[in-house]
């Protein structure tokens, strides 16, 4: 068994397929593991390049449980109090705390009684959205459109999750800056929140009520430490290998082969490498009527500093006064936002090893259009935008932010693209109605009958949690096809 990428996918794939009492092989491109989980090391600041946001950890441990090992045996989480802080043009600033009491205190303080009832309104919706979606629709397989019609599609119906993500937020919540806290994630969804289906409310679940985790060490703990459990349970990683083309007999492929000239036989093979990728090891392209459709991509300044800011959380959100229109500039024309919307992760906050003594790594992220929905030469342009960004967040307070900076790293679309991600995204294929749920590309491959997906392209889609269900999901692709052989 080959599992091609040692993405956090790759890794949770390996995992459930070992517990399994498979054997498996894992071929990563990188010197490490991680994927688009990257890192970076600069002058003593150790980067995550890749998502900053942990939720849902017991989707992790169930990975590591796989193999009869503890999540918290292996890596030292911190749960974030407040989760978010959000910062807005009028000066105001809202703490999105996890636990009921407190974020009840907190919208009252802010926004007043009647928003406090709204809220607990909206969170009891929240978590109901999320126990019918988990059980049915995200931790879920989909082989066709008919496996949308079971039980739980009456109660998302019924909850309103076929509505838009704006209006429904909306019907809880009437101060513009919580509803903004609560549909801000459809952009991870590559989507806005007046274009969203309401089902997508459950990521603002996972965020403001499940709650989010930091790993000691950074993110890049994470992917080390699901290595190391595959490593012990006798799997195999080899670093810094390419695979070039797959070897196939049929409708079955039957080698690996790698950039250093070597074959690896295989029963089944698990991609992990973004979707268009794997479409071209694979030599064929799915049939679509319409063309797949990107998500929106980001800029990411990565800043060692030698101070800090006080009113900087872990994570921060520093919200524009625009709104609604930044969506518009990104998704529909194509430029960048004219008053930026940016998250700001200082993961020194929580883990001051993470960067030399006396000094801060931020992690400022801004949403920009992908290369095909914009015609931006981004590498005339990356650093023009990087100061524009940078003044942007020394007028919202972060005084003095240029002349702290003791190093840094850009990256932009055209670096994601330089690292094989179609359309310069690190987000993949957008989160519309039709490319949803079984609309979305699934783990299996049509014309091969031992090829699945995983990963952020295919089903459920993008995001951390749902990054690590896809690996689930494709190791009992594989399961179920060896028993269905193991019958005849």
């Amino acid at each position: 068994m080959v599992v091609v990428g040692a993405g956090l996918s790759g890794l949770a794939c390996a995992l459930h397929l070992l517990g399994a009492g498979r054997e498996v092989v894992i071929v990563e491109r990188e010197a490490h593991p991680g994927g688009r989980a990257g890192r970076l090391d600069m002058d003593g600041f150790r980067v995550d390049t890749g998502p900053t946001v942990l939720t849902m950890p017991e989707i992790l441990d169930e990975a590591f449980a796989a193999v009869g090992e503890r999540l918290h045996d292996r890596l030292d989480l911190v749960p974030l109090a407040p989760a978010y802080r959000a910062t807005f043009a009028d000066g105001s600033r809202i703490d999105v705390h996890t636990d009921r009491r407190r974020m009840t205190a907190e919208v009252a303080r802010v926004a007043g009684i009647n928003e406090a009832v709204g809220y607990l309104r909206l969170r009891e919706w929240l978590t109901r959205l999320y126990d019918v979606e988990m059980r049915s629709f995200i931790d879920a397989r989909f082989d066709s459109v008919l496996d949308l019609v079971r039980p739980d599609l009456l109660r998302l119906a019924a909850l309103g999750g076929f509505g838009r993500l704006a209006p429904a937020v909306g019907r809880h919540l009437r101060d513009e800056r919580l509803r903004r806290i609560f549909s801000f994630q459809s952009l991870y969804a590559g989507v806005s929140p007046q274009s969203a289906l309401a089902a997508y409310a459950v990521i603002a679940y996972m965020d403001t009520i499940a709650g989010v985790h930091f790993p000691r060490g950074g993110m890049r703990a994470l992917a080390d430490a699901m290595a190391g459990a595959v490593a012990k349970a006798g799997g195999r990683l080899r670093y810094e290998e390419s695979v070039t083309r797959l070897e196939r007999s049929g409708d079955r492929v039957t080698g690996v082969v790698t950039d250093r000239g070597e074959r690896l036989a295989c029963d089944q093979v698990v991609l992990t490498v973004d979707l268009p990728a794997a479409h071209d090891l694979l030599g064929r392209r799915p049939r679509r009527p319409v063309p797949h459709r990107f998500s929106p991509s980001a800029m990411v300044l990565h800043l060692g500093t030698d101070r800090t800011w006080d009113h900087l959380s872990h994570h921060t959100i520093a919200f524009g006064d625009a709104w609604e229109r930044t969506f518009t500039e990104i998704i529909d024309q194509g430029r960048t936002m004219s008053d930026p919307s940016l998250l700001i992760t200082q993961p020194t906050h929580t883990d001051p090893s993470l960067a030399p003594d006396g000094h801060h790594l931020l992690y400022v992220l801004a949403p920009v259009p992908n290369l095909a929905a914009g015609d931006i030469d981004w590498d005339r342009e990356g650093p023009r935008y990087r100061d524009e960004v940078v003044r942007t967040l020394e007028r919202r307070g972060l005084t003095g932010l240029d002349a702290s900076v003791r190093a840094e790293r850009i990256v932009t679309p055209a670096d994601w693209a330089r690292q094989g991600l179609a359309r310069g995204t690190p987000f993949s294929l957008a989160h519309t109605f039709a490319q949803t749920g079984p609309f979305r590309p699934r783990s299996v491959v049509p014309g091969t009958t031992n090829a699945v997906l995983a990963g952020c392209g295919t089903t459920p889609g993008v995001g951390l949690p749902t990054v690590l269900l896809s690996g689930k999901l494709a190791a009992a692709r594989v399961l179920s096809a060896s028993t269905r052989r193991g019958r005849r």
